[in-house]
């Protein structure tokens, strides 16, 4: 049996406004299966659904709203352009993977040569991040279930890659380490600066789909993890001792690990 045709499904909604309903819908959807894609317009106050089957399913989630939902037009989607909202998105992703994977070169080489447990385990939530993105990008314009099934798949990469920087920071406390408190502090410096950058380009997505949601919790925990390898450097200076670039890597892979579960409990 064939999957029933695309279609495309205006609704007006007179009483959508502003984005805090805009996420009351989406919530609303998600997980629908039968949508593809949700394509917003609140200055006009309507709703086009790129989705499979017959229109009632989604207004019948949509009714209870209290925003005025009603089919204006349905018919067969064709071969619609990407919408702004995807193409946003998208756009944002890139930048995001290019930024993560430079600074995980940059990192993964600084923590090397410098013997930081603290800035290797950042380099490593680097990757994973841009990995993250990079699934992320491919979940743009997808149904719901496709973005939660992408963001699911780097919370389990992240947990691996956690489970790695712990095993890095198991061999440095028996094998010993001199981590570098200028490399440290400098790499991470430039880490955070590229941290809060991300943070900045996803504040206006961290409401939308699983993927951008995953998105904004592993780049806040970069900036936390980049605030902690600088503290750690200040104190192995201060102190002349390995130990706080040891916990700091450490406390890392917690986050790294706190946020895979964050984002494997998404819905």
């Amino acid at each position: 049996m064939t999957a029933p045709a695309a279609r495309r499904t205006e609704i007006a909604m007179p009483r959508m406004d502003c984005p805090s309903e805009e996420r009351l819908v989406r919530m609303a959807l998600d997980g629908v299966e039968a949508i593809v894609e949700l394509r917003f317009d609140l200055g006009a106050r309507t709703l086009h659904v790129i989705h499979r089957g017959e229109p009632g399913p989604v207004l019948a989630k949509l009714e209870p709203l209290g925003l005025g939902a009603r089919v204006v037009d349905s018919g067969e989607a064709g071969a619609a352009p990407a919408a702004p909202e995807a193409r946003d998105e998208a756009g944002t992703l890139r930048l995001l993977l290019g930024i993560n994977a430079t600074l995980f070169l940059v990192e993964i080489v600084a923590g090397w040569l410098a013997q930081s447990t603290g800035l290797i385990a950042d380099s490593l939530d680097m990757l994973a991040d841009a990995f993250v993105y990079g699934l992320g990008l491919w979940a743009v314009g997808r149904p719901s279930a496709a973005k939660l099934r992408a963001a699911h798949a780097s919370g389990l990469l992240q947990a691996l890659l956690a489970a790695g920087v712990f095993a890095d920071v198991a061999r440095r406390w028996v094998a010993g380490s001199a981590p570098e408190p200028p490399a440290m502090i400098g790499i991470s410096s430039l880490a955070l600066a590229g941290n809060v950058a991300c943070l900045l380009l996803l504040a206006r997505h961290r409401h939308g789909g699983a993927h951008m949601k995953a998105s904004w919790i592993f780049s806040t925990n970069d900036v936390l993890a980049n605030l902690g390898v600088i503290a750690a450097g200040a104190l192995v200076a201060a102190t002349g001792s390995r130990v706080p670039d040891l916990v700091v890597g450490t406390i890392v892979a917690g986050l790294v690990l706190l946020g895979a579960v964050r984002i494997l409990r998404l819905r």
